[in-house]
């Protein structure tokens, strides 16, 4: 829009994500083991409100799923709200881990293997990219963090909005490939490792060193004229 309006030098600054925090290496053996999981047991994770918003009934189906493909499956839900109890009748062997944050939430995330996320109503979606530096294969709509970062079947798997069939096949599938799942992992890992704070900020400072540049080089050129 600011192109056809006749700006010049557009460029878009992404969001970045704190890769210091957010890595693979913050898997805990440890605490696979307090959720009965197993060095190649798969575990399935959500992170997010507990919420009809957020698309809960299609986790909940999601989930269903995933454990009768792969009865071996452990699911894991962090968050909380008011949908809890009725996603806890819903998925009975889940482990529901209440709201977490900082190291212990890194630690979640780095700890499991896929990460699923039927929400549509994301402006953007932290939570996508923070998993995805964790080092897992992500499952969720072609909308918002996931629509920008994720290219199926490359470093996750990205379903057409609103096809809820196809979200929970998409989900179900993956679930008992584990080579696969480690694949997008690893390769969700690389797509967000240029995302960090850091180099998010030198981009804006060279953005702005090349502004100053131009400018001068105008007010330069005008003082000729």
């Amino acid at each position: 829009m600011l192109e056809n309006s006749g700006y010049r030098r557009v460029s878009v600054l992404a969001r970045g994500v704190d890769a210091q925090r957010y890595r693979p290496s913050r898997r805990d053996v440890e605490l696979r083991r307090q959720w009965g999981a197993g060095p190649h047991q798969p575990v399935a994770l959500y992170v997010g409100r507990l919420a009809s918003e957020k698309n809960i009934d299609l986790l909940a189906d999601t989930m269903s799923a995933m454990q009768r493909v792969n009865p071996a499956l452990v699911q894991v839900l962090v968050g909380d709200g008011p949908a809890r109890k009725t996603i806890a009748r819903r998925l009975p062997e889940a482990i529901f881990t209440g709201f977490k944050t900082g190291e212990s939430l890194a630690r979640h995330y780095a700890s499991a293997d896929m990460f699923i996320f039927p929400s549509l109503s994301e402006t953007f979606g932290n939570v996508v990219p923070e998993a995805m530096a964790s080092g897992l294969a992500v499952v969720a709509f072609d909308h918002a963090a996931a629509g920008e970062l994720i290219t199926d079947n490359v470093d996750g798997r990205l379903v057409p909005p609103a096809d809820g069939q196809g979200f929970i096949h998409a989900a179900s599938e993956l679930c008992r490939q584990p080579a696969i799942y480690a694949r997008l992992g690893r390769q969700a890992h690389q797509r967000v490792s240029s995302l960090s704070w850091s180099r998010i900020g030198d981009r804006f400072l060279a953005q702005l060193i090349q502004v100053q540049g131009t400018q001068h080089a105008a007010t330069h050129s005008t003082s000729h004229v």
